[in-house]
């Protein structure tokens, strides 16, 4: 996905950031949907999703490929797009680790958030880039709307 603009509505950002503080101090996740125009990505929809991560839960969050159908049978439903996933660093900068890296999927946006001592303190939004050896961080524009 070659996105140029990311739109997202200040209540689902802030709906992700409180998914982090109530999981802390273990990883969450969930599933962002939207649309693509024109280089122009917007989240439209958040969906909280369990992580299925077995061990070291504080460090790792794990989405079962029956989760990914799941949001798939979303996106139909919905007429939206799947086109990433949220995720949480307890304690931890909001910047992808090394395990990011390995496990990202090309053309989806992954929005992380940083939470220290139950405070969310900062979300950063990143794109894997076409070689898959780096992440590029994109600008998040906010939006006051309700959708």
């Amino acid at each position: 996905m070659k996105t140029q603009e990311i739109k997202i509505n200040r209540a689902l950002l802030r709906n992700a950031e409180r998914h982090a503080r109530s999981t802390y101090p273990e990883e969450c996740c969930g599933f962002l949907f939207g649309k693509i125009t024109n280089g122009t990505s917007e989240v439209i929809l958040t969906e909280r999703v369990n992580n299925r991560k077995a061990e070291n839960r504080q460090r790792r969050y794990l989405i079962t490929p029956e989760q990914f159908m799941e949001a798939e049978e979303i996106a139909e439903r919905t007429g939206y797009e799947l086109i990433g996933v949220y995720h949480s660093h307890p304690d931890h900068p909001a910047i992808p680790s090394q395990f990011d890296l390995d496990h990202a999927l090309p053309g989806f946006l992954y929005l992380i958030t940083s939470v220290r001592r139950k405070i969310e303190t900062d979300s950063r939004l990143w794109e894997l880039l076409p070689d898959r050896g780096a992440f590029k961080e994109l600008k998040i524009n906010t939006q006051n709307k309700e959708n």
